[in-house]
């Protein structure tokens, strides 16, 4: 079975303080990062941008589904890893997660973070 791609897709707002860790985290099994900003005013996008992801505004319009559809839209992987800036992923989970997905037949799963 080939192996599927992952995207990470996350919405972020002034989120510095954890930004780096949880990028840390997930940065070696995911093939691309998406990040919608919705107004950061403190380094969060510079931080970002530290981990080659691909950067997007989005204006807040206190919708959460929209954000999360605009971010997914943006995505080219086979799978969407979604995470909050303030959680991390768990190294022992995550270290064969391409072939778990190569051999799953579910659309989705979640992950203990």
């Amino acid at each position: 079975m080939p192996v599927p791609s992952i995207s990470l897709c996350m919405i972020v707002k002034n989120e510095e303080h954890f930004i780096e860790r949880c990028l840390k985290s997930v940065q070696p099994y995911v093939d691309e990062i998406i990040i919608v900003d919705t107004g950061s005013t403190d380094q969060t996008m510079e931080i970002c941008k530290k981990f080659n992801a691909n950067l997007f505004s989005y204006k807040w319009n206190d919708h959460f589904a929209e954000a999360r559809n605009f971010g997914i839209s943006k995505a080219v992987g086979d799978w969407i890893f979604w995470i909050d800036a303030d959680e991390e992923a768990d190294s022992e989970k995550m270290g064969t997660i391409k072939e778990k997905l190569a051999e799953t037949k579910a659309h989705l799963i979640f992950l203990p973070v």
